[in-house]
């Protein structure tokens, strides 16, 4: 539980962080305090991680449960939907593919049985 707590509050800085580097990583010391709060995080000594999540992300996520799960449901229907989308689109284009193939190939089929002579075809030795 611990280190869940830990890579979830880590995951949650590393998003923030990717955009307040942009903004405010001309602060002086500003990679030193960022270090500094990781190992805060991960030491069992200060249990940083387990303090925020409690104290931050729980309260949070529970306030929001209800949200999140209807966005769970609306994003599970919205894939289904995709997936069949795309999967009639792949089997429309394959069956197009394979026709164009299809027809293709049977006139240069048709043109090489064409080449043949009644000659040639007697020249063939008979099986009995």
């Amino acid at each position: 539980v611990r280190w869940m707590m830990y890579w979830i509050v880590f995951a949650i800085f590393m998003a923030t962080e990717t955009f307040t580097d942009i903004f405010i990583s001309w602060f002086p010391f500003y990679y030193e305090i960022k270090m500094a709060f990781v190992i805060w995080l991960l030491s069992p000594y200060t249990r940083g991680a387990s303090l925020l999540y409690r104290k931050v992300v729980h309260p949070t996520l529970s306030r929001k449960e209800q949200e999140i799960d209807t966005y769970l449901v609306q994003a599970r229907e919205r894939s289904y939907e995709t997936m069949v989308r795309f999967g009639k689109k792949g089997l429309n284009i394959a069956a197009t593919a394979a026709v164009r193939a299809a027809a293709k190939s049977q006139g240069a089929l048709a043109g090489r049985l064409r080449s043949f002579s009644m000659q040639d075809l007697r020249a063939l030795p008979d099986e009995a």
